[in-house]
Formats: C-alpha cells, sequence, structure tokens
C-alpha cells in the first residue's frame, strides 16, 4: 500500500502511538506534519527525552517526509495556525489523528471522585477531551474539501469495552469512553462529505514510559513477563501504526465509518503483523483470559 502524496496530521506524536503512527505513515510515503509541546528547545513538563523534531527524523528514516510544528493543541490560534500553514505548504489534508494526551501523570488509580485531586481532573478533561475538539474544528474543514479523507481519534479500550467496564477513575473513565462516541459522532456529520472518521485503540501498548516503568527496552521487553505474565500480549507503537497506514490506504475504509477499533481486530482484517512478525489482539485476549483470571497464555491470541 502507498501513500504517496497524501498528506497527513498526527497531533500528540512526541512517543508512544503518535510516534508509532507517524512512523508508519510515513513509512507509506506520506507527509506527516507531527505536534506536540516537547521540542529540542521546550523541554518536557514530565522530563521526557522524546521531542517532535526527534519524531520528524524518525518519518523521513522510514521514507516519508516529516514535519515538526511546536503545538499546544489547548490554545486555538496555535492550532488554527498550524492548519493555516498544512494549507499554505500544502494545499491538502488527507489523514488527521487526533492522539493527544499528556495525562499519564495526572491520574491517580481507584480513586473516586471525591479522593481525585480535582485540578488533576478536571486537567484531565481538557487535555484529553479539549484538545481533541479544538483540533477537529480548525482541521476538519481543510480535511473535508476533498472527498475520501480520514479522521483516526485515538483512545484506550474498545466503545465496547469501556461501556462494561470501569477505567481506573472517573475523570480518565469519562476521557476515553467520549474519544469513543467523538469517533461515532464526527462520523456522522462527516458522512455527507464523503469523509470517514472513526475512533481506534492500541492494545498494552509498549510505549516509552511503559517499558521505563517496567524497567526494560523494547529489545529484551519480555523480561518484564516474569513480573507481569499478561504483558506476554502487549505491542509495540508500530503496530497501531500499521492500522492508521491500512486504514488510510483502504480505497473502502468508509465501511468503517463511526466505527470503534482496535489494532489487534484492524490485523486481523488486513494482515498486517507487528515489528516481530506477531499479531497480538490485546482486548480480546484482556477479556477472555486475563479478564477471567486465567493464566497467561497468548496461544491463538498473537
Amino acid at each position: 500500500m502507498t501513500l504517496e502524496g497524501k498528506v497527513a496530521l498526527v497531533a500528540g506524536a512526541t512517543r508512544g502511538a503518535g510516534r508509532g503512527i507517524a512512523v508508519e505513515l510515513g513509512a507509506a510515503g506520506a507527509t506527516v506534519y507531527v505536534t506536540g509541546r516537547t521540542t529540542r528547545e521546550h523541554a518536557s513538563e514530565y522530563g521526557r527525552a522524546e521531542t517532535i523534531e526527534e519524531t520528524a527524523e524518525l518519518v523521513e528514516e522510514a521514507g516519508g517526509t516529516g514535519i515538526a510544528v511546536p503545538t499546544d493543541h489547548l490554545v486555538p490560534e496555535q492550532v488554527r495556525a498550524l492548519v493555516d500553514r498544512v494549507r499554505e505548504e500544502r494545499g491538502r489534508l488527507d489523514v488527521l489523528v487526533n492522539d493527544v494526551w499528556g495525562g499519564e501523570k495526572l491520574f491517580e488509580f481507584d480513586k473516586p471522585v471525591w479522593e481525585h485531586d480535582l485540578d488533576n481532573g478536571l486537567r484531565l478533561l481538557r487535555l484529553g477531551i479539549d484538545t481533541h475538539l479544538i483540533t477537529a474544528h480548525y482541521a476538519l474543514p481543510l480535511l473535508l474539501e476533498r472527498p475520501g479523507g480520514l479522521l483516526v481519534e485515538m483512545t484506550d479500550g474498545t466503545a465496547e469495552y469501556n461501556a462494561a467496564h470501569y477505567r481506573n477513575n472517573p475523570f480518565y473513565d469519562l476521557v476515553k469512553t467520549a474519544v469513543n462516541r467523538m469517533g461515532w459522532s464526527h462520523g456522522r456529520d462527516m458522512e455527507e462529505h464523503g469523509a470517514t472518521s472513526v475512533s481506534l485503540t492500541p492494545g498494552w501498548l509498549r510505549s516509552e514510559m511503559m517499558l521505563e516503568g517496567f524497567g526494560v527496552s523494547e529489545e529484551n521487553w519480555r523480561d518484564a513477563c516474569e513480573r507481569v505474565p499478561h504483558f506476554a500480549i502487549s505491542e509495540s507503537p508500530r503496530f497501531v501504526g500499521r492500522a492508521v497506514a491500512a486504514l488510510a490506504g483502504d480505497p473502502d475504509r468508509a465501511r468503517w465509518n463511526g466505527e470503534s477499533l482496535s489494532s489487534g481486530g484492524l490485523a486481523r482484517e488486513y494482515g498486517f503483523t507487528d515489528v516481530d512478525g506477531s499479531r497480538p489482539d490485546a482486548w480480546r485476549y484482556i477479556v477472555e483470559v486475563a479478564g477471567e483470571g486465567r493464566p497467561a497464555d497468548t496461544a491463538g491470541y498473537r
């Protein structure tokens, strides 16, 4: 599949899923604008080393064109300027990936609303919901100028899973459920313009922060399974990146409009694999194995 001549914007591409998506879109030949708040001149508030310039360089190494644009997606003027730049430089937008997050260190596990820090909780809502709406407000008009555009709303958990399970605390639960709904609601508005909107979740993502938390690297990540055996179902950020590239390259992608999708589910549909050749289906595993209290066993799920 090729995305030569296509223009993508990955909002929130500093690290994690956003970086994996940007790289895989580049590998398919796209021009990819990558945004975030962390640059080589502006340090991460979490002390992270990853930058959007580094992501853009990885896009280039993969075979695409990477363009880093520092953007705070909570500031409408910055997002409007970003889209104006894409319009001026490329005259089109074919793929918009809303992956802005940045709330990893703000939410508290298993805390009801009266125990959770209120300022941090409200900040989570701003980072996880407002950023997506602001970006869609400014970017979708450009995407809709040509039929066939694709919007991908990145979340955590499928709509079916999130409807049946409480996700950590009320703030996080609301954010991830709301983004699933955004994929559906934008699809209702975009359909008449010949465009497609979906929500998409990776599985258990081996992001930079996740690997660091386990004290492993991508090369030896399986060592973490000794401590948490179910980590065997995890996936690299490139896996969900390949899911987005497959959607973007599918001329019949409109059949997914409004759907809640997962990287593992799309791998079964399109036949792509993770970087190690496996095909992890994390959300099915989480329900059928981990959720049932069974011992870790990925047979039939990778």
